[in-house]
């Protein structure tokens, strides 16, 4: 008799769901009428992320400790759970955001690669070792390579298509590469026998863990592997944006962490100097930059860039101090990130026109509820009291603090007193309806009706105020899931 694996369905249940909301959604593009499909494929996606979410909180509470599926290709760990809680979350948020954005006849494609791309995110950040970390990376990538490029009829979305597949695939080969090179020096695959193989001081282990974090870099736009993020950004259609700026580094910094805790431990003298140089060029770069833009999608761009900086921080702890504060970031970043496009996307149906900083004039006079949450976005971004950006990077100071790394503390201030120069410029363009700067008139008349898109900003703003006043249970569960990591 043939020995088959267990297999950990509950586990899987969270990927599973969206993988059955992605076929739905597909069926529907071919199998109903034209004038179904979109809402027949948006609400098998909605369900999808929602069924994921129900199901990532059921493997939160029921895990106890952390486990194996499948031989140790993937964790089934309250560290994973708590990661896909937040993904499924950002993706219903975006079926939303994406309700009214205008395209052709691909409605049910485009939701079936939005689930298909979140159902590779919940299996990425559950990897177990190097061959299923890839297989995830690459299953989110392809799909977003094509909903960056879905726009066809748009020249700059073709071109960010383009641009995203190239250097992604080359950041995918690195991370391959550097992956051998693990194997290779080790003999293993799986994270926590890799570090059991006793192999540190090695050349070839030291590069492969070099490439490791390379190839993640890319996904998470850390400088200097940043260099499609604001072509992207600006290129895809914005609900798409708002998807990659959120969920793209929930997953890729959470994978980040578990891989150089579980598999490196011995190389930690080695890891958390090059994480910290990453965040320190992230955090310079992506606020410098920043002041130069007028797009604001790029703006946001080198924003998200200068956050993943603020992150790596918490990574560079190296402790489960750090492990907490980067869970707990990860909240009302996303809640902010996604808001913040969404917005844009009101303003761009709006205007029919790409939104610069003059295209926000006056919003916040014309349009009450998208200019206050527009400016709860920025002051949470820059981390003002009273939104969850404030306890965020407060918690990732002290961690770093806490782990000796107090000259990152003083990168850290130092980056967040500069981005107030462009967080607050955009409030200032907001509120402003006449000046001397005013280059187009705001639009006039009534706009577009969107009740999803008015309930995902809702959504956010609840979610980056909210998690200002229930810090400690959000904590609380962050320190849950941390405390199942190797430290």
């Amino acid at each position: 008799m043939i020995e088959t694996p267990s297999v950990d369905w509950l586990a899987l249940s969270p990927t599973l769901a969206l993988l059955a909301a992605s076929i739905v959604a597909l069926l529907a593009a071919v199998l109903v009428g034209p004038w179904l499909r979109k809402p027949i494929a948006a609400a098998a996606a909605f369900t999808g992320f929602g069924a994921a979410t129900i199901c990532a909180v059921v493997v939160y509470v029921d895990t106890e400790r952390p486990a194996f599926v499948l031989e140790e290709s993937l964790t089934r760990d309250r560290l994973a759970a708590l990661a896909q809680v937040l993904l499924a979350l950002t993706g219903a948020v975006v079926v939303l955001v994406s309700w009214a954005e205008r395209r052709r006849e691909e409605h049910g494609e485009y939701y079936a690669l939005l689930a298909a791309a979140g159902a590779g995110m919940l299996f990425f950040v559950g990897a177990g070792n190097l061959m299923t970390l890839f297989l995830g990376l690459e299953w989110f990538s392809l799909c977003l390579y094509i909903l960056v490029a879905f726009d066809r009829e748009r020249a700059t979305s073709l071109e960010a298509g383009l641009k995203y597949l190239i250097v992604g695939g080359f950041g995918s080969a690195v991370l391959l590469f550097g992956a051998a090179l693990v194997y290779g020096a080790t003999g293993e695959l799986g994270f926590s026998q890799i570090a059991a193989a006793e192999a540190g001081g090695d050349a070839f282990l030291v590069a492969g863990l070099a490439m490791v974090i390379a190839g993640l870099a890319f996904k998470m736009s850390a400088a200097p592997f940043h260099m499609w993020t604001p072509d992207v950004y600006q290129g895809a259609p914005t609900s798409v944006t708002a998807f990659m700026s959120a969920a793209t580094k929930i997953a890729a910094l959470v994978v980040t962490l578990r891989v150089l805790v579980t598999a490196f431990p011995d190389e930690s003298e080695t890891w958390t100097i090059a994480v910290a140089v990453l965040a320190v060029i992230s955090l310079a770069w992506g606020n410098l930059a920043a002041l130069a833009q007028s797009d604001v999608k790029r703006l946001l761009a080198y924003s998200s860039i200068s956050h993943a900086g603020f992150m790596l921080i918490a990574v560079a702890a190296g402790t489960e101090r750090g492990a907490e504060s980067l869970l707990f970031y990860l909240v009302p970043y996303a809640a902010m990130s996604v808001g913040a496009f969404a917005v844009v996307a009101a303003r761009e149906r709006e205007l029919e026109t790409d939104v610069r900083l003059e295209s926000l004039a006056g919003l916040g006079w014309e349009r009450p509820f998208y200019g206050i949450a527009l400016w709860v976005f920025m002051l949470g971004m820059a981390g003002f009291p009273l939104t969850g950006g404030f306890f965020g990077k407060l918690f990732v100071f002290s961690a770093a603090y806490d782990a000796g790394d107090w000259w990152l503390v003083i990168v850290g201030v130092a980056a967040t007193a500069l981005s107030l120069a462009y967080y607050l410029n955009v409030v200032r363009w907001v509120y402003m309806r006449t000046g001397p700067e005013l280059r187009v008139a705001p639009a006039g008349g009534s706009p577009p009706r969107d009740s999803a898109l008015g309930v995902a900003v809702g959504a956010a703003v609840a979610v980056t105020i909210g998690s200002f006043f229930a810090a400690q249970p959000l904590l609380d569960l962050a320190s849950d899931a941390a405390s199942q990591l190797p430290f």
